[in-house]
């Protein structure tokens, strides 16, 4: 007997009652936070050009230069938000719990740009004129959804991406050696653990009206998974720096972004798999063990160039 499997617009309308049940929980569980409370103002001061102030140079950033590189990434990939959005709306809807909740997500993650630029700005840890420059080309160049029909594959990706979003924000915090930066991007993973909750609450419904679609579109993400900066300039570059400080690297994808979610919901574990239900299941099993292999030769490696650095 054929399968047949719920459409993308009845997958859309059975999962609407789950989206408003976690919108209701996100509502009461987000705290209002204000941008302006985390940034030294005290330690700003005008710049060259209009206003006639002091022209940037390196001496003045107090960052090491990994956590700069770090920082820079987090805020450029926070400044597309425009495409995220056009993404998540066109495929989520704008009507209805989809709706309240992709203007809800695009207001909050419109928080972490600001405070992240007036934070690394204020504190002149960043040349503004490159920024500017990365911001213009990264925004101009757009974002693209690798799922565009797939609302499975989405609410997938979303799920991983949010928490490794989170774990990069805390990670680039400690690499900073600043308390006032840490401070604020802890704030920051808080909120990107909130989102992560609510679309792995979605993904774990999802498994439940669909669980064969469901793994397809987890074994596919997990699989092809890029970050969405990926798309700045010189990306993979700052990406090799980024993993060779220990702030996002294989180990950390695979120990504290892929795996925390896979366990929370038992997804290697499923019963009431069939076809390619079962063929993914596979495919993501194998995924994972060769990602981890891959893992642990890149934390030789890193030890060992590491080792020969300190003699």
């Amino acid at each position: 007997m054929t399968t047949v499997h719920p459409s993308q617009t009845d997958l859309l309308r059975d999962l609407e009652p789950v989206v408003e049940a976690n919108l209701n929980r996100h509502l009461d569980a987000a705290k209002e936070w204000f941008p302006h409370e985390y940034v030294p103002w005290s330690e700003g001061r005008d710049f060259d050009g209009v206003l006639g102030g002091e022209a940037w140079a390196p001496e003045q950033s107090k960052l090491p230069e990994v956590a700069r590189t770090s920082l820079i990434v987090n805020l450029l990939t926070e400044d597309n938000l425009p495409s995220y959005h056009h993404e998540i709306a066109v495929l989520f809807g704008r009507d209805g719990a989809w709706g309240t909740w992709v203007h809800r997500w695009t207001a909050e993650e419109g928080r972490h740009g600001t405070a992240i630029r007036d934070y690394l700005l204020t504190t002149r840890a960043v040349d503004p004129v490159d920024l500017e420059r990365a911001r213009m080309r990264h925004m101009g160049a757009g974002f693209t959804n690798d799922h565009p029909a797939g609302v499975l594959h989405s609410i997938a990706y979303v799920s991983f991406q949010e928490l490794a979003t989170r774990v990069a924000h805390r990670n680039t915090g400690r690499a900073s050696q600043d308390p006032t930066c840490e401070r604020l991007l802890a704030r920051i993973a808080q909120d990107e653990n909130l989102h992560m909750v609510f679309y792995r609450n979605l993904l774990a419904a999802a498994f439940e009206l669909a669980p064969d679609q469901a793994m397809r579109a987890v074994a596919d993400v997990a699989a092809t998974f890029q970050m969405p900066g990926h798309g700045i300039e010189n990306f993979g570059r700052k990406s090799v720096q980024i993993a060779m400080a220990g702030i996002y690297d294989l180990r950390i994808h695979h120990d504290e972004v892929l795996m925390p979610v896979l366990r929370t919901l038992k997804v290697l574990d499923r019963a009431d798999l069939a076809g390619d239900g079962d063929r993914a299941r596979d495919d993501l099993a194998g995924f994972l063990g060769t990602l981890d292999a891959n893992a642990s030769r890149f934390t030789e490696r890193r030890a060992a160039a590491e080792d020969r650095r300190k003699r």
